[in-house]
């Protein structure tokens, strides 16, 4: 503990200046090293906004503006604050659905940042936004006990991140004049618009919950309906979409996004 008062006082010493994540980021790495950070605000409709990162170019290519178009909408870490979860630092294999590591957010863009291990923290900061403090490793996972570390870390951490984001705004740079829809909604809204006029409003959440990496006995449950009947929907899916596999399905969506992102 003695090994994080110092990097803890420079923290608290750069609150409310640029150098606060950066310095946040070497506080954290003190209590157990990994490779990168990340620091996203997620607040109503929109997208995430990147309040910090340490990747190498190519690398934030994959990390930042890949998932910024589209995929930070299947994202556990992203859904996990529309539920909301309570605060605190969870694991990816905390907040992931039963078939996450074999569905296609994970196979079409997850499997590109190489990652071992992802965990983070959520703060609810002023104004209705969370701010996740993503620490990534790309070899092996955290132990355990390095896991009890970054908890006992949280009341600074914490404490620290409201005061320095206490005015998180939309990512287009422009204060709403009202409050925004619920993170919730605006998710909702994004899944209700993939495959308008074409599925009918059952075979838009089949295939939401597919997407989220839901197995077909996952989905039953949540939509009261058997997993053969989740069978039936997926094949009627793929055939008025005209595709045949779950990739495909998750690279609809996704230009689906980035053409409803140029008309907007």
């Amino acid at each position: 503990m003695k090994d994080w008062l110092e990097p803890t006082g420079a923290v608290i010493a750069a609150i409310g200046q640029a150098e606060f994540p950066g310095r946040l980021s070497q506080a954290l790495r003190g209590i157990a090293p990994f490779d990168y950070t990340v620091i996203f605000g997620y607040r109503g409709a929109s997208r995430p906004l990147d309040l910090f990162d340490d990747f190498p170019k190519g690398k934030r290519r994959i990390f930042v503006e890949d998932y910024q178009e589209g995929p930070y909408l299947l994202d556990p870490f992203y859904l996990a604050c529309t539920q909301p979860v309570s605060e605190g630092f969870y694991r990816m294999r905390d907040l992931a659905p039963d078939r996450f590591y074999q569905g296609e957010y994970f196979r079409n863009y997850y499997v590109q940042t190489g990652l071992a291990e992802e965990a983070g923290y959520f703060v609810d900061v002023p104004g209705g936004a969370v701010v996740v403090v993503s620490l990534m490793r790309a070899k092996k996972a955290f132990s355990a006990k390095e896991i009890r570390d970054f908890r006992q870390y949280w009341p600074v951490l914490s404490a620290a991140c409201r005061q320095h984001w206490s005015d998180i705004e939309p990512s287009d740079g422009k204060p709403e004049a009202a409050p925004g829809p619920r993170m919730q909604d605006s998710v909702e809204m994004a899944f209700l618009n993939f495959g308008e006029g074409t599925l009918t409003p059952r075979e838009r959440a089949v295939a939401e919950y597919t997407l989220k990496g839901h197995s077909a006995d996952a989905v039953g449950r949540i939509l009261g309906i058997s997993p053969g009947t989740v069978r039936i929907h997926r094949r009627n899916i793929y055939a008025k979409l005209r595709i045949r596999s779950q990739g495909e399905l998750f690279s609809r969506f996704i230009e689906t996004l980035s053409a409803e992102g140029e008309r907007g």
